[in-house]
């Protein structure tokens, strides 16, 4: 039954809140344990295992795990059973493509709409990351939360819902990266270059500069930048 509220004007509408199903709190917390590398690629999910550490019926936990097979983040494998996905060469570098494509729009878009407030919040991260140079876990969260941050600016819902699709493997990614890192400098360094190209108005800067960090990305993970992202734009003669 549906309850109104009269603020003088009209009669607003009250309809009882929507709790979240198990199914869906079940898909969360593995999703969240597989981004984080608690659940490593290509572990196998038992159901039995899992549904005792949830604490829940194997019912909502096998519902949860469909949802994270249609996702992509599981497999199954006949007569094995479910599987974290394997971070192999061709997939990283097909997320990568994937990526590039939509933060390179997103950069293209934000520069056409508005780099100025996007360098602030994108610097406001950078800062984040540089305080956080001690702990490697915190700078690749800060790592994770840039790239949300430029696509976000760009205020598109089509890209923002894509690039929420690619963030569990991404954050798979930059975990599994952290020890390629030497010092956190030169991480900061890199998203540092990207907000001021961004923020000094310069699209072909910031358009190469983010290739050349995805290509980055794909020769710590794979040993080669080969098919990561497509090539920058040139200037025109």
């Amino acid at each position: 039954m549906t309850t109104s509220v009269r603020d003088g004007r009209e009669s607003v509408p009250l309809r009882p809140l929507e709790r979240e199903s198990t199914p869906s709190m079940v898909a969360a917390r593995i999703r969240e344990a597989i981004a984080q590398g608690d659940i490593p690629a290509g572990s196998q999910l038992g159901e039995v295992e899992y549904a005792a550490r949830l604490g829940v019926s194997r019912g909502p936990l096998r519902e949860g795990l469909q949802r994270l097979t249609q996702e992509g983040l599981l497999v199954s494998h006949r007569n094995r059973g479910l599987f974290v996905i394997e971070l192999t060469d061709e997939r990283v570098r097909d997320l990568y493509l994937a990526r590039g494509a939509v933060e390179r729009a997103a950069a293209a878009r934000v520069h056409e709409t508005g780099p100025a407030a996007a360098c602030a919040a994108l610097l406001g991260v950078v800062d984040e990351m540089d305080r956080a140079a001690d702990d490697v876990r915190a700078v690749s969260m800060a790592d994770i939360r840039f790239h949300q941050v430029l696509v976000q600016q760009a205020d598109s819902a089509q890209l923002s819902r894509i690039h929420e699709t690619l963030l569990t493997e991404t954050r798979m990614c930059i975990h599994r990266m952290e020890p390629t890192y030497a010092c956190a400098e030169a991480r900061v360094g890199e998203h540092r270059q990207i907000a001021l190209a961004l923020g000094a108005g310069d699209l072909l800067a910031t358009d190469r500069l983010l290739t050349t960090h995805m290509r980055d990305a794909v020769q710590r993970l794979t040993g080669s930048p080969a098919g990561s992202t497509g090539a920058p734009p040139q200037p025109s003669p």
